[in-house]
């Protein structure tokens, strides 16, 4: 599957514009991930864009999410290694711990664009040009900031050799590649 067709399929399922942005955010993370671990940028791109495929047909349920896109994405014969780990990256629905590298990115890094979109929004501009990597790690250790990012899923970048400050300023680079689309 190439990528327009993957985000064709994607806005067939996905209606709400700030889910497609998170998808597209998603996307460009985890493709600055593959350059920096020399992976397949296609395939993890990929893996970025249609991982939350199913978030509206599941209403979110983290007890389905996610098998709803395997069934879609199988039909299709979507690539083994991109259906793993969009199911990995929501473990309650998987039912078992992520064990690859590909899986922990995807968790890792679609999980910190929410917090990257966060910390944007309180910025005076809200403008993804002023956000600083420290402003993205000092928001991580408050709690009640975008609490309902898993900070635990963030910090899964430390499984896949990249410490926290390197993965936060990975992501918000690749994201200032995109933010018009992001609306930032």
């Amino acid at each position: 599957m190439n990528r327009d067709k993957a985000l064709d399929l994607l806005k067939q399922y996905v209606k709400n514009e700030k889910m497609l942005q998170h998808s597209l955010a998603s996307e460009v993370v985890m493709r600055a991930l593959a350059v920096k671990l020399n992976q397949d940028v296609e395939k993890w791109g990929l893996a970025g864009l249609l991982h939350d495929i199913d978030v509206e047909i599941t209403n979110a349920d983290a007890h389905i999410h996610g098998k709803k896109s395997v069934e879609i994405l199988s039909k299709l014969n979507a690539d083994e290694d991109i259906i793993d780990a969009i199911m990995m990256h929501n473990e309650v629905s998987a039912g078992i711990s992520r064990t690859t590298q590909f899986q922990h990115a995807l968790a890792a890094g679609e999980t910190i664009t929410g917090l990257i979109f966060a910390t944007t929004y309180v910025y005076p501009d809200k403008k993804l040009s002023s956000v600083k990597t420290s402003s993205v790690v000092k928001r991580m250790k408050e709690k009640n900031f975008a609490a309902t990012v898993k900070r635990e899923n963030i910090m899964e970048c430390e499984k896949i050799g990249i410490p926290i400050n390197e993965f936060a300023e990975i992501a918000i680079n690749a994201m200032k590649e995109i933010s018009n689309e992001l609306g930032l």
